[in-house]
Parts: C-alpha cells; structure tokens; sequence
C-alpha cells in the first residue's frame, strides 16, 4: 500500500536503481565471472594478514580520523595525509563532493559514458545531472567546457573511463582545470588509475589547485571490492567541509587495517599491473583476430564492440553457455558492446576460445 501523504525529496523518484554485474549462472559450478571488474588474484596475503589480526578487535569501535591509512597513503604516493578523506569505496567520497558543494537548482556535469553511478548521486543531493557527449568513446573537454553554466557546481570525470577503457592525457585534463570557472569543482575519478602505466590519477593537479578533488579505489587492483573502501585527495578545505557530512565511524577497524597493509604492498601491485597488462593486450589481440572491435585499454576490462546489438546479445549468450559472465552495458549506451574484465592466462584463453567457437559456428 503506497501512502500518498509521504513524498520522497525532489529527484529521488528519478533514481533508477543499480544494477550490478551477474555473479552466478543456475546448475553451473564452473563459472568465470567476468563482469565486474575484479582483480584475477583477489587481495594481498599482507592484507588478508592483517584482517585476520584486525578481526578480534571488531567489538571495538574504529577511530575516526583514519589517521594511519592516511598516513600509509600519503607516504605511499607522496600526499599530504591532510589533505586525505577516505570513504566507503570512492563511491562514497564522491557522495560527500555532490553533497557539500550542490543541491537544488545546481547542475552536476558528467560524460555520456561516465560511471552510472553519478546520475544517481547528483540526484541524491537534489541537484540536476548534465550529460554531456564523448568523442569516439572518449571524454570530449570542449563538450564538457561548453556546457559549463552559471549553475554548474561539480564536473565528473572518469579517467581512464568505464566502460570504454579510454583515458585522456593529463594535458587535456590541464587545459580543462585552466578553462574552468574557479566555482566549479572539477572531481578527476580515478578508479583504475593503478591499470594506467604512468598516470598519478590526477594527483599533481588536485595538489596545485583548490577546485580539484581526485578520488581512488582499494576495490580494483588492491583486490578489496568486497571491503569498501576508498579516498580522496584536494585542497585541505575541500576536505574539511567533506568531512563535515562523513560519518565519524563510516570505515571500520578491519577495513582500515587492509587498506593500510594493501597500500603498502608496492610488490604486490606492481605485479597485478604487469599481469593485467600482459593479458590485456592478449584478450584485445584475441579479439580483433576475431573481427571484434576494441579501443586500447587502460584499465583491468576491454569494452567489446561487435557489429549490433543482436551480435552482441548472441555473444553473450554464447558465453553464457560456457559458464563465463561478463557486463553488458547498454546502460552505459553501447547496446551494442559487452564489458569483458581482464583475467589471469587461464582465463583470458577460456573466453578467447569461447568466443572463436561462436565465431564459427555464427
């Protein structure tokens, strides 16, 4: 029974809700799951380490401050920790920049094929989302300056992108903080920065500038997606009205006890970033071989094009029956298109075989 007399605030009932990648296929015990961007190896031994000694202290409440994950990550990547928030996942801490710094009658810019997660969170603080096009699947900075208004509060940029894999150089991202009006927040979300050789996620220019926050991830490379748990890094008054709106106990002593053993684990990374880049380039190898097109990846999934999107639901299909899950992603608008996360070799070889089957017999 719906009670008339109770309205949601203005927006809420916009929200569609998320849908998360398929994770099981009924009567199949040897399914691979490839759809929602997970690291192959799973977490470090270090932070699995350190979860087990976390785990006896879980009837004490964390602290608040997150003073050493900070610390760890600031003398990680050369940061001032006080200029760190962390939050459940980067999600969360891109909820405290819509939320501080937009509402009602504000505009939030974000890219036809940025995270599907940003409409949402506009909506959430009663803000009104603005969707600008890419070029070429890739973000379009005159498209994104052109629609800057007097409204305009925050900009999201996804870099390296999802789902397309593409990433802008950081001279494209300097000409788009320069070109900005210094209202505007510009947000440079850097979830698989780590997958991106070379690329500090955005963290020199959010170092130089008050208006740009960069966010990151433990859930991609560092393998603890299950965790949550992620931060971001701006000028310190950014941060401190951020923290303002984050909840005093919103990580808890296990997850900040992984994220710090994690961070610190550089040999771990390093290895997951060359794996993930040998097999990369083997699945987009594999793929064109097979007359399926796909951009250059800089994160840990190829975006998969085939001709329509009939080709690709009987792709997907395909694969299905040889019990592998990967994205699709016409939520993104590529109804035509499947996200396919990058594996280890055994993988990696499981969905280019299954795939050349289907090319046959097609």
């Amino acid at each position: 029974m719906t009670n008339t007399a109770i309205t949601p605030q203005p927006g809420i009932m916009e929200i569609a809700l998320y849908q998360g990648g398929r994770s099981g296929i009924a009567g199949r015990s040897d399914v691979l799951k490839l759809s929602s961007n997970e690291n192959p190896l799973g977490p470090p031994p270090s932070a699995l380490a350190a979860i087990a000694e976390a785990a006896p202290s879980a009837h004490l409440y964390p602290p608040t401050d997150h003073a050493a994950l900070r610390g760890a990550i600031g003398e990680v990547h050369g940061l001032d920790p006080g200029r760190i928030i962390c939050g459940v996942g980067s999600d969360e801490v891109l909820q405290f920049v819509t939320q501080a710094f937009a509402g009602p009658g504000d505009e939030i810019i974000h890219t036809a094929h940025g995270f599907s997660l940003y409409p949402v969170l506009i909506r959430m603080a009663g803000a009104t989302p603005v969707q600008v096009p890419e070029a070429d699947r890739v973000v379009d900075i005159d498209a994104i300056l052109d629609a800057v208004t007097e409204r305009t509060r925050v900009i999201l940029v996804t870099n390296p992108g999802n789902p397309t894999g593409t990433m802008i150089p950081v001279s494209m991202l300097e000409d788009l903080v320069e070109r900005v009006p210094s209202h505007v927040i510009v947000v440079l979300d850097g979830a698989y920065t780590e997958y991106a050789a070379g690329y500090d996620g955005g963290a020199a220019l959010a170092g130089s500038r008050p208006n740009i926050l960069m966010t990151r991830t433990f859930s991609k490379i560092y393998g603890l997606g299950g965790l949550r748990i992620g931060w971001g890094y701006g000028d310190r008054w950014l941060i401190e009205v951020m923290t303002r709106i984050r909840q005093p106990f919103n990580l808890s002593g296990v997850q900040l006890a992984a994220a710090e053993a994690a961070v610190r684990d550089r040999g771990w990374v390093e290895s997951c970033a060359a794996l993930n880049a040998d097999q990369r380039a083997r699945l987009l190898g594999g793929l064109r071989q097979l007359g399926i097109a796909a951009d250059d990846s800089h994160t840990n999934f190829v975006l998969a094009r085939f001709a329509d999107a009939g080709e690709a639901e009987a792709a997907n299909a395909h694969l299905l029956g040889d019990g592998i899950i990967v994205r699709q992603v016409g939520g993104y608008g590529f109804r035509e298109a499947l996200r396919i996360t990058v594996g280890d070799a055994g993988q990696t070889g499981r969905v280019i075989d299954s795939l050349a089957r289907w090319r046959r017999a097609a």
